[in-house]
């Protein structure tokens, strides 16, 4: 429990703090002055003035904020060091460093974890890495470092013969052979139905091994994580939204979820997590939704080519649409992360209902002598 709740400080302080600090560092740069710096909503448990700026921790860290003198027009007197003093390429620039930020870290966690640990790559032995919770595999009581030796009727050396077979055999039964602990043994399982490939699927990674790669290789691997990882999520949205499908979205409920998960497995994989969630988060404040980063850009990019200044009105009405959009957003995310919550407790509860009836094809036992290769 402890753990967790470091783990989950520290990476919601890392990604909010240094994406509020990238507002904070343009700011400075161009000469606005910053009345408050605070990490979280809510009341003060924690400040202290220093020089023009009061830094804060609040009592909800679920986020974060900067606040320049003048950042609202209402506020705004004409003063040179106010946020709505400033030209809209500066106010541009002010809300740009934020997501350049979150990107500059998730880069920096990505090339540590590649440079000191070495560049993972799939191994091709039959060799189980990971089993997903809830699903097939794990019912079967298939568990990480099992070699598989044989699936069905053929008998496998490398996870690509393996895999062939499964995917092949969706929502049929078939023996997986495999050895734990040098002892050889087999269960039968059933492969869901992935509708989107069309093939099966029973919840396994395979094993990962480390290659060195230096520190220009772990340079170009860290770029390209931040790349990768954006795409991913574009495209997946992209396809959510073309199929008409429920974005599988994650609020707080499920990042604390992951981020606990990611302490517990070790280190390495709470590093890359944190570089992840910085990626989405940085990714979702380019997006133009007024109260984010994105949505503030439009409005100054609008102002900067229609060359007419924005309007009291204006800002108003993109706020309120932003919050509404927002707290939308919020409510659906936390919805699905309730319902992964019901749905991967029924599943354990339906594992563990199996195990206590305890059916001959569900129990692991020993197998049939089983040459392997043929």
């Amino acid at each position: 429990m402890i753990i967790s709740v470091i783990a989950v400080l520290i990476t919601f302080g890392m990604v909010i703090f240094l994406h509020e600090f990238g507002h904070f560092l343009m700011c400075k740069k161009l000469k606005v002055r910053v009345e408050r710096f605070a990490f979280g909503f809510g009341p003060e448990l924690v400040g202290i003035t220093y020089g023009e700026t009061r830094f804060s921790i609040c009592a909800f860290p679920l986020g974060g904020f900067v606040k320049p003198a003048g950042e609202t027009l209402e506020d705004c007197s004409g003063h040179p060091d106010e946020y709505f003093a400033k030209s809209w390429v500066e106010r541009l620039g002010i809300v740009a460093a934020g997501p350049i930020m979150n990107y500059v870290l998730a880069f920096t966690l990505f090339f540590g974890v590649v440079y000191f640990r070495g560049l993972p790559e799939p191994s091709k032995d039959s060799i189980i890495g990971e089993v997903a919770q809830g699903l097939p595999a794990e019912k079967a009581g298939l568990k990480s470092e099992d070699r598989v030796v044989k699936i069905g009727r053929e008998s496998v050396e490398t996870w690509t013969q393996m895999a062939e077979v499964i995917h092949k055999n969706p929502e049929k039964e078939i023996t997986v052979v495999f050895v734990r602990e040098g002892k050889l043994q087999q269960i039968q399982v059933t492969p869901n139905l992935d509708k989107a490939a069309n093939r099966g699927l029973i919840g396994i990674t395979p094993k990962f091994e480390y290659k060195d790669i230096g520190f220009v290789g772990s340079v170009k691997e860290g770029l390209h994580q931040c790349w990768l990882w954006t795409k991913y999520t574009v495209t997946t949205l992209a396809s959510k939204i073309y199929h008409r499908e429920r974005p599988d979205l994650a609020g707080p409920v499920g990042i604390v979820q992951m981020v606990s998960r990611a302490a517990h497995s070790g280190l390495e994989d709470l590093i890359f997590l944190i570089g992840l969630i910085s990626v989405a988060v940085g990714f979702f404040n380019i997006l133009p939704i007024p109260l984010l980063d994105g949505g503030h850009a439009a409005l100054y990019i609008w102002e900067g080519l229609s060359r007419r200044k924005l309007t009291l009105k204006t800002l108003q009405v993109a706020n309120s649409i932003g919050m509404v959009f927002l707290m939308s957003l919020l409510l659906f995310a936390t919805y699905n992360d309730l319902v992964r919550i019901r749905d991967t407790r029924k599943a354990k509860a339906e594992a563990a209902a199996d195990k206590e009836k305890a059916p001959d094809n569900l129990k692991a036992k020993p197998a049939e002598p089983v040459k392997v290769g043929n």
